[in-house]
């Protein structure tokens, strides 16, 4: 009896020191070294690739944002997702896409109601945009909503009207979209894109040094 009583002591014991050490090892330590490695090699990318405008943190370059007012340049529209009253910021709980199929006469609607817009805000005296040059990220979200970038197209027809509002030269916001526009990644991965949180706060940088 008093054999069995010890060894399950010992065995209990020896459990208890395996869990304090994987404890240690998996929970503390791993974490630890992970963390300092990524602070190391990729400090931006592991503090979330914050975007920073007059030394303040404004949001980060991987989440698209909304509520841009036209003198800037707009994101992808973010039809459908939640809102939050607290996080005023980006104003969403959720990501998804509307769920929508190409031929569902809702998101038909969507669509020709978008285009229209995009084409009345944009057009300027000496410059309009004919609906055939709205290209699809103007008007449709992305699967997640939460898209950072838009298409040089998109940015190109809106660089009109931000020159207009700004009272800059088209040659100078067309710079700035040039300026920041992202080819293929490696050369053949994914499209050319522009992120707009990164070229708007460089267009309110012009705007102030203009």
């Amino acid at each position: 009896m008093n054999n069995s009583v010890t060894n399950t002591a010992r065995l209990l014991g020896a459990g208890l020191r395996a869990l304090l050490v994987l404890t240690l090892l998996t929970g503390v330590i791993y974490p630890l070294a992970v963390t300092g490695v990524a602070q190391a090699l990729f400090s931006d990318k592991a503090n979330g690739s914050e975007a920073k405008a007059d030394g303040k943190v404004v949001g980060s370059s991987l989440i698209g944002q909304q509520g841009y007012s036209l003198d800037y340049f707009q994101p992808r529209p973010a039809k459908g997702l939640g809102e939050n009253s607290v996080n005023t910021q980006y104003k969403l709980i959720l990501s998804g896409a509307t769920n929508r199929s190409g031929d569902n006469p809702e998101l038909i609607g969507w669509v020709k109601e978008a285009k229209a817009k995009v084409v009345k805000d944009n057009s300027v005296p000496g410059y309009t945009v004919k609906a055939s040059q709205v290209p699809a990220d103007a008007v449709t979200s992305s699967a997640s909503g939460l898209d950072p970038d838009i298409s040089p197209q998109y940015a190109d027809i809106q660089v009109h009207r931000v020159a207009d509002r700004n009272d800059l030269s088209v040659a100078q916001v067309q710079k700035l979209v040039d300026d920041h526009t992202e080819g293929r990644t490696l050369g053949f991965v994914g499209e050319p894109r522009v992120n707009v949180l990164e070229l708007n706060i460089a267009l309110k940088e012009l705007i102030k040094g203009d």
